[in-house]
């Protein structure tokens, strides 16, 4: 992704102020990425994951180097705060409103490539697979991440080619993309930006076809139309191979969910796979099946990790960052 030189510059130079050993490093989100709707004055916090090899010995050698980057959890010692990190939620331990030596102010996440290259593959919770879907900026670079992130953001398009209808444009493939990994997220509900998708979208629409056109143009099953519009075949074998090869975690719920009803509609299931996924593909409930089990992965990590971070931030630093996303929504929504 391309973003001013400057920029970029800077993001390289917080990367080399942490002597810890990282692998792999992406900057992200509004500090990076222009989005539509927010007063381009104010400079938000620049978002960070870190994906290291062993979480327990880099938090050891991160508190050493820099203890006020934590809550009071550090004096639980390193491995309290990696089994913390590991246990509960989606993996990763934020620290936010860490202000380094260029003047920036950062939040940085710290994951194992381990579980880092899991959810982007199984799409277990979504946290960290989502965020990829939408344009990041790669600081270091890692080969199994890489490949792992490119099977993310081919599932992401056959996700979102399953729910949208024959033809579409670019806007609306990459609305539905980029919404993924909203769907179950309380904070939607009150704490983000309502409009938060169709504003990320609008602003890096170059970004996203960056990501993306490659993608759709392999596809044999999509056809690329005048004025970036496309047209996708809705032949059942099609479909149906797009159903086997969602992300397992997916794959797992929606499959549960059309054979349980179709048990209580008292309908047969073929015992033939590539007919029940073409079956499945067919169905005009199909939609509510993906969003639902999307919902369902997404909702319970949003609340974990939403938990875990008033302890991995500490008290005044979780009423900060919970006081500029309300002033986000409420500036949305007056």
């Amino acid at each position: 992704m391309k973003i001013n030189e400057d920029l970029k510059q800077q993001l390289k130079d917080v990367i080399s102020e942490f002597n810890a050993p990282i692998r792999y490093a992406v900057a992200y989100g509004s500090g990076v990425f222009q989005q539509s709707g927010y007063d381009q004055k104010q400079k938000p916090m620049v978002d960070f994951i870190f994906g290291v090899s062993h979480p327990g010995h880099w938090h050891d050698i991160n508190i050493q180097q820099n203890p006020h980057h934590y809550s009071g959890l550090r004096l639980l010692g390193s491995g309290a705060v990696s089994r913390l990190q590991e246990k509960v939620g989606a993996g990763i331990y934020f620290n936010p409103y860490v202000q380094v030596s260029n003047g920036m102010n950062i939040k940085y996440g710290v994951v194992s490539i381990e579980r880092l290259c899991k959810d982007l593959i199984d799409w277990e919770t979504l946290y960290l697979a989502g965020r990829m879907h939408k344009p990041v900026k790669i600081l270091r670079d890692d080969a199994r991440v890489r490949l792992a992130n490119q099977v993310n953001l081919t599932e992401a398009v056959r996700v979102a080619l399953l729910t949208l209808p024959e033809q579409f444009n670019e806007e609306e493939i990459f609305e539905r993309i980029a919404g993924i990994s909203y769907m179950g997220d309380f904070r939607m509900i009150i704490g983000e930006n309502p409009n938060k998708v169709k504003n990320i979208v609008k602003a890096q629409m170059e970004n996203f076809h960056r990501l993306y056109f490659g993608l759709l143009d392999d596809l044999p099953n999509v056809t690329i139309l005048n004025g970036g519009k496309f047209q996708q075949s809705y032949n059942p074998r099609f479909r149906g191979l797009m159903v086997k090869k969602l992300p397992k975690t997916l794959y797992d719920k929606v499959l549960k969910k059309y054979t349980d009803e179709a048990v209580s509609q008292n309908r047969s299931i073929p015992e033939d796979k590539s007919v029940l996924y073409e079956q499945i593909a067919q169905s005009e409930d199909l939609n509510r099946y993906i969003e639902s089990s999307l919902s369902e992965i997404i909702g319970r990590t949003a609340v974990t990790q939403s938990m875990k971070g008033i302890l991995t931030a500490g008290t005044t630093k979780t009423i900060r960052y919970a006081g500029a996303k309300l002033s986000k929504w409420w500036t949305a929504h007056s």
